[in-house]
């Protein structure tokens, strides 16, 4: 992998935040890696899921990263915006948390993930986002899923979550964790 930055969009869920446990715990992770610029984005000011997509774009289109140095990390309806805005770009990465995908309330409820590397964790138990619709989604693009005994927030499942994180940062070719004692 070249010495060019890696780019790291994270985006929150519905009721979430950028300032919210797993959303922060992912970053700090990521910051942890060498050339990697980590961002999460706040899309408190709507919960439509259009505009929240035109924010994530806006925030790629600001940061100058070319769509092959760019992951995209979400949860919920943050896993909506990722996998749509790879529809549109093709991407390095996506990873993506209890992804609302499949949902009849959301446009295109089911966008074709564009990404070289894909992954998908989602709880057994998720209540918000059934796991049926999002595992044949999975079936259907020959996407990897991680399936947890846990529900929507998995938040029985953060040290699961970032040891399936670091990784999929590996797999990808983002160079190795700095050291931080």
């Amino acid at each position: 992998m070249s010495q060019e930055t890696i780019h790291i969009f994270l985006s929150h869920g519905l009721e979430s935040g950028p300032g919210g446990t797993k959303i922060q715990a992912l970053k700090t992770l990521a910051e942890r890696f060498d050339n990697v610029q980590a961002h999460a984005i706040d899309h408190r000011s709507t919960k439509d899921p259009s505009v929240r997509l035109a924010q994530m774009e806006e925030a790629i289109r600001q940061s100058d990263a070319t769509p092959e140095n760019v992951i995209l990390v979400g949860s919920s309806m943050g896993g909506w915006v990722c996998a749509q805005a790879s529809e549109h770009t093709p991407v390095l990465g996506c990873f993506l948390l209890a992804p609302a995908l499949a949902m009849p309330a959301y446009p295109q409820s089911s966008p074709y993930i564009q990404a070289t590397h894909t992954q998908l964790v989602h709880g057994w138990d998720d209540d918000v986002v059934p796991p049926g619709p999002v595992i044949e989604l999975a079936q259907q693009q020959a996407i990897p899923i991680l399936l947890l005994p846990d529900g929507h927030r998995l938040a029985d499942s953060l040290d699961r979550i970032l040891d399936e994180f670091a990784a999929f940062l590996s797999r990808a070719g983002i160079g190795q964790q700095a050291y931080y004692p």
